[in-house]
């Protein structure tokens, strides 16, 4: 079985220190859009686009078996069918798995983790919310493509937690659990460790009661590669000292991305009972700003930078329904300003351009029934502008198998 590993650490994540920012641009020659004209838009292209219907099994399954059960699967997550693996599967759960009763466990927690040499500081004594993030999917041969209806975070989006998505796969549920870091200046997430988050995922489950008492876990064999990703070097040298200890990286600062640490075993655990469903709804807001160089998302060369200025308002409702529905509608919404950097001379390389951004998600589970789904609408304006141009992204995993991955660009210098 696998050794687990309880440090204790002493970090002040709210100082984290990542790579800076390009001096301020003025924004003041930008154009912005029409907002009705951009919704119109968005209605047409969701209009025009086209599902992708009985996705086929990616390959690579592998087979989990406790307890004269088993499950066959794909040991990654990823966003499209069979698409890129993404995130490595490193948790399963046996026995009473279902993802809303897995949810009830992680809230129903405190924070107080001390026991286990955790430290007393976030997000380390934080308690488990419903996740905002991007939606993924994985596959079963028991249920096919599933996505991640339910996932739950512990920490704060704005600088530094835990995130885990779950994923159904008949009697049994998967879990894709990782430590990670907010970049500063975007709302982007970068991940630092798979290991400490499946650590921490257990000490939870250790702590809820809830483990069968003979035998409460066990482990798979490899079913992933290791080291699987990496970190980027400029957001590694940020990190604090004893964060990198915690991660088993180098103390060191490094001039070369660093691969992210892992053994390839998922944890297996064995759920005996089950924490009472509260039957609510919960909701959040936070506001990122964007303040930050960063490669240029869409309609880019090699090495096209941009400094991205403004914020982003996010909004989430997840809602538990007395009949056992779950529900999660979550939107964020911005308007950014988005300058060329030449990166020599770290001086504005062009026109400041507007950035209009959508990001809806939704997702829906009973007990016969899941839908998860994300809208993703960027545009760049005025469209006449070197460098403007339009994404557009629908994703959708659905258990009746009508699962969509339409992908949509279009730039300026593409005609129309």
């Amino acid at each position: 079985m696998k050794r687990l590993w309880f440090a204790t650490v002493i970090i002040a994540a709210a100082g984290l220190v990542l790579f800076g920012c390009t001096q301020s641009v003025d924004p003041k020659n930008s154009a912005a859009g029409d907002i009705s004209s951009i919704d119109q838009e968005i209605a047409s292209l969701k209009a025009a686009a086209k599902p992708i219907v009985n996705s086929g099994a990616p390959s690579g399954l592998v087979t989990a078996s406790f307890g004269g059960q088993s499950v066959e699967f794909w040991p990654f997550t990823g966003t499209g069918f069979p698409g890129e693996a993404k995130d490595p599967v490193n948790i399963l759960f046996f026995g009473q798995a279902d993802p809303r009763d897995i949810r009830a466990a992680l809230l129903s927690l405190d924070g107080d983790r001390t026991a286990f040499g955790f430290p007393d500081e976030p997000p380390f004594n934080s308690t488990w919310d419903d996740a905002i993030g991007d939606e993924q999917s994985c596959y079963s041969t028991a249920d096919g493509w599933t996505g991640s209806t339910i996932q739950l975070a512990c920490g704060y989006y704005q600088v530094a937690r835990f995130h885990i998505r779950l994923f159904k796969m008949g009697d049994q549920t998967a879990g894709a659990a990782h430590f990670e870091v907010l970049i500063p200046g975007t709302e982007q997430h970068e991940v630092i460790s798979w290991e400490v988050a499946e650590q921490f995922v257990v000490v939870d489950f250790m702590r809820s009661g809830l483990l069968d008492g003979d035998i409460p876990m066990s482990q798979t064999g490899q079913i992933n590669p290791s080291p699987w990703r990496t970190i980027r070097y400029q957001i590694y040298n940020g990190l604090p000292v004893e964060l990198r200890m915690l991660i088993g990286g180098p103390t060191e600062d490094v001039t070369a991305d660093v691969p992210i640490g892992t053994d390839g075993m998922a944890t297996i655990l064995n759920l005996a009972s089950t924490a009472e469903r509260v039957f609510e709804t919960r909701n959040q807001d936070l506001i990122i700003t964007y303040d930050q160089t960063v490669p240029k998302p869409f309609c880019a060369g090699e090495n096209d930078y941009v400094y991205v200025a403004g914020p982003i308002t996010f909004h989430q409702t997840t809602t538990l329904m007395a009949d056992g529905t779950f529900e999660r509608q979550s939107r964020a919404t911005g308007e950014l300003y988005v300058t060329p950097i030449d990166m020599g001379t770290g001086q504005p390389g062009g026109e400041t351009l507007t950035a209009q951004v959508r990001d809806n998600h939704g997702a829906w589970m009973n007990d016969t029934y899941e839908s998860t789904s994300s809208m993703l609408y960027q545009k760049l304006l005025p469209a006449s502008a070197d460098g403007a141009g339009r994404l557009f992204i629908m994703f959708g995993v659905n258990s009746d198998g009508h699962n969509f991955n339409y992908v949509t660009q279009r730039c300026a210098n593409e005609g129309s």
